[in-house]
């Protein structure tokens, strides 16, 4: 009988004697039948590695992309600790521009070439698309602010020596006429007719912050400490030359009235009492009780 021929007989005979089922089968078909059993088989198997492959790159997955969000998480506080530091190097850098420019001001050094402007733009357009600083820019800008306030302190460190050798508030000699400004800080009224005419300023007002410290311009006596109505607090200082000098509007004295001063001494503190509009010190110097123009006694 040759293969083609040949055919399977499947009989099913129930245990209670009921109807015998016959199924007979080519040898094609049973080829088939087992063919699409491996099959099966091979395809649950691979079904089962894929997905135990999917779910270890799932898991490999998972941790790469925690680490990932550690990793961001470390370099945004990073990123954050070094432009905390970046914007206050470029407060530093603000503040000592500030205060040289002030100083160079106030005792007529010449001005300096600042690094950075610190004039109000006449023109202040911006623009330019956002970008989010990365650890290099920050790191390139810290390093350049730096620099920039390193030569900042030199340059201030010159300047307080040549604030020295002026001879104002550090040296506390006896010199009978006073000499030198009584404090830091801008004139905003000087000495004579202001307000358009209505008024006259027997003295020059120095404006700075409260408690700006407030220097005797020469040795002397106080013959004056205490409240004087518009005047707020006020020191009287006479000196040996018969010249006296008035420091008023200020918040705290430093002096009481018989004491004996040297040139430089702090006497009071920068206020804004009796008639005043901010913190400033009116000085003024009186020959034979009479106010002059204070301007020729500032250096």
């Amino acid at each position: 009988m040759s293969e083609k021929n040949t055919s399977y007989t499947l009989k099913c005979i129930p245990d209670n004697g009921d109807t015998v089922h016959t199924l007979r089968l080519t040898a094609k078909a049973v080829r088939l039948l087992i063919a699409g059993g491996v099959t099966a088989v091979l395809l649950f198997v691979a079904a089962i590695g894929i997905g135990a492959h999917s779910f270890f790159q799932s898991s490999q997955e998972r941790e790469e992309l925690l680490t990932l969000r550690q990793t961001t998480s470390l370099q945004q506080e990073e990123l954050g600790t070094l432009a905390k530091k970046t914007n206050a190097m470029q407060q530093e850098l603000k503040d000592l521009s500030r205060e040289e420019e002030k100083l160079r001001t106030f005792w007529g050094a010449e001005q300096q070439k600042e690094p950075e402007s610190s004039e109000t733009p006449v023109h202040d357009g911006q623009g330019g698309p956002g970008v989010k600083p990365t650890a290099a820019m920050l790191t390139t800008t810290l390093d350049d602010i730096s620099n920039r306030a390193a030569v900042r302190r030199a340059s201030l460190t010159n300047l307080y020596d040549y604030i020295a050798g002026l001879g104002n508030f550090t040296l506390t000699g006896n010199t009978a006429d006073p000499s030198g400004w009584p404090s830091t800080g801008e004139v905003s009224s000087p000495y004579g007719l202001r307000w358009g005419g209505t008024d006259f300023h027997p003295g020059i007002d120095i404006a700075d912050d409260y408690g700006t410290p407030i220097h005797a311009t020469a040795a002397g006596v106080v013959t004056y400490a205490g409240w004087n109505g518009g005047y707020g607090n006020m020191v009287d200082i006479k000196h040996a030359s018969g010249i006296v000098t008035r420091y008023a509007h200020a918040e705290a004295l430093a002096v009481q009235s018989g004491q004996t001063v040297a040139k430089g001494q702090i006497i009071a503190y920068m206020g804004s009492t009796g008639f005043s509009t901010g913190p400033h010190l009116h000085y003024e110097v009186r020959i034979n009780g009479e106010a002059v123009n204070p301007i020729s006694y500032l250096r």
